[in-house]
């Protein structure tokens, strides 16, 4: 059984414990917002981790991407990214590899982590049809959902799946005048062969099959917003609203299979859109967990698009978004390295603290007093402990020490916290 059939029959499981346990949530509540489809354990029954609730009333959760290509694969380098990911407090990890050697690298990630791993299965439907036969659009029916199942059976936690690209929703992307058009390399993969072929999506056609598939392993399906804008100007346009629509009714046939689900969002989004679109989704699509790209604000900052990305993460789990896919500095320029994924998770940590402690979630706002006191009091120690990373605030500390532990070399001897103090 699913943690969402298990929880409709009243039944607690170990994985809900634990994550009642990290969350600090009554499991009553817990066990409801998974029967309702609000909250997430994703948990395939082939794999043991560390579980993770997603969803209503949780705190933000962060997703690290990482994952080879045709032009750089390197396995051990991938499962160093994956690690160092975890370490600095990434809550899931996605492997969209896309190199020759995708399901060594798959296999190398899922062996690595304790954490719930994700993948993108119509990668490796389409890298395969390239590379036997010249072209993804090579592709057949039969190949996308053996990627499927041999990825469920695998132990894969939850699968991006772009069902929401249909026929139409191609038609209405072509007639939209969209500046970036599809960027979601699944949705591109989909579109292609929706158009060489002229056939509808066979994740849409047969997504009951899909369904089966994910019952049978406890997959959680996470619903791909293949049609995403890839530049502000195209954010919130009609291909996107349409397709928001589209998995709207696919979260309502899943939850009717007892299958737990997830909806992806955008994308480049301008800041004044955000809460709009955070708002939206959760209308139609019933409070399904929400997990965005970003959103990135500003095109404008290559190099520093993890910035841009913490600043509109901040803005959309405040107002709704439940998982937050990180964005690192090599973003749109090139595969990260470990240093890239380490501050793609910090921002993100940034953008879901900053949000958390806004909507007053007890563990959030908890952190934020026991650094402010160890902020007046000087404790320096503590002050590395908690923050995200421990290692560059001491290294900026040691870069000009002073003796005195009661300052620093920023103010020194005129310190605000030390002049009151000795006044009073």
């Amino acid at each position: 059984m699913t943690q969402m059939e298990e929880a409709r029959k009243g039944n607690i499981t170990p994985e809900m414990e634990e994550v009642a346990r990290k969350e600090n949530l009554d499991i009553q509540m817990l066990i409801r917002g998974i029967a309702n489809g609000r909250i997430v354990i994703p948990s395939n029954i082939n794999r043991e981790s560390s579980p993770c609730g997603i969803g209503e009333n949780l705190s933000t959760k962060i997703n690290a991407n990482i994952g080879s290509s045709s032009k750089m694969e390197d396995i051990e380098l991938e499962v160093d990214k994956a690690l160092a990911a975890v370490e600095y407090g990434a809550d899931a990890v996605m492997d969209l590899s896309t190199g020759p050697m995708l399901r060594d690298v798959r296999t190398a990630v899922l062996e690595a982590v304790d954490v719930p791993v994700g993948t993108v299965p119509i990668y490796e439907a389409g890298v395969e049809a390239f590379m036997s036969d010249g072209a993804v659009v090579d592709m057949d029916e039969d190949d996308m959902f053996r990627a499927i199942e041999n990825q469920a059976r695998d132990g894969v936690d939850f699968m991006t799946v772009h069902s929401g690209i249909t026929l139409q929703t191609v038609e209405r992307a072509q007639r939209s005048g969209r500046i970036m058009g599809i960027v979601s390399r699944g949705g591109a993969f989909l579109a292609a062969w929706i158009m060489q072929n002229q056939e509808e999506n066979p994740l849409y056609s047969n997504y009951e099959y899909l369904l089966e598939v994910a019952y049978e392993y406890d997959v959680t399906l996470s619903l791909g917003d293949g049609l995403r804008p890839g530049c502000l100007a195209d954010a919130s346009d009609i291909p996107q609203i349409s397709e928001l629509l589209t998995l709207a009714e696919l979260v309502e046939r899943a939850r009717d299979a007892d299958v737990q689900c997830m909806v992806e969002g955008p994308g480049h989004m301008p800041l004044d859109q955000i809460a709009a679109n955070m708002k939206i989704q959760k209308e139609v699509c019933d409070g399904a967990p929400f997990y965005v790209l970003g959103p990135i604000v500003t095109d404008m900052a290559p190099g520093y698009d993890h910035i841009s990305a913490a600043i509109g993460g901040a803005v959309a789990a405040m107002n709704g978004a439940d998982f937050l896919c990180y964005v690192t500095p090599a973003e749109h320029l090139a595969i990260p390295g470990v240093q890239d994924v380490i501050e793609g998770v910090i921002a993100s940590r940034i953008a879901a603290q900053a949000a958390d402690a806004a909507r007053k979630l007890p563990g959030a706002w908890e952190s934020e007093l026991e650094m402010a006191d160890a902020r007046r009091s000087f404790d320096w120690d503590k002050q590395f402990k908690l923050a995200f990373d421990s290692k560059k605030p001491y290294e900026y500390r040691m870069q000009c020490p002073i003796e005195d532990s009661e300052m620093c070399s920023m103010c020194g001897e005129y310190c605000a916290l030390r002049i009151l103090r000795e006044d009073r």
